[in-house]
């Protein structure tokens, strides 16, 4: 990481310690538009193990129109949100240890 920084979006809603929403205001090309305003959903729950269940939605692609099905591959990929969950987990991971 170099450190640079990149406005992408903002806190839509943020209800401790269970839901966050942020409004995910990248275009298709990856730079900064308030346009599309799609949202990104995580809800976190107890499990009733003493752990936490993590849910990711990420809602509205289709404002990205026609780019909509590439940039949904895109995020359901290893290097877009199952990634960033599986590093997090593993994180988690580590620190729990």
């Amino acid at each position: 990481m170099d450190g640079s920084e990149c406005e992408w979006g903002r806190v839509a809603r943020w209800n401790p310690p269970g839901e966050l929403v942020l409004l995910w205001q990248l275009g298709a090309d990856w730079t900064f538009d308030p346009a599309p305003r799609t949202e990104v959903e995580v809800d976190f729950t107890p499990d009733g193990a003493g752990g936490t269940l993590l849910e990711l939605r990420h809602r509205h692609l289709e404002r990205y129109g026609e780019q909509a099905e590439t940039l949904r591959g895109i995020f359901d990929s290893p290097g877009g949100w199952t990634g960033i969950l599986t590093n997090f987990v593993d994180r988690a991971r580590q620190v729990a240890a």
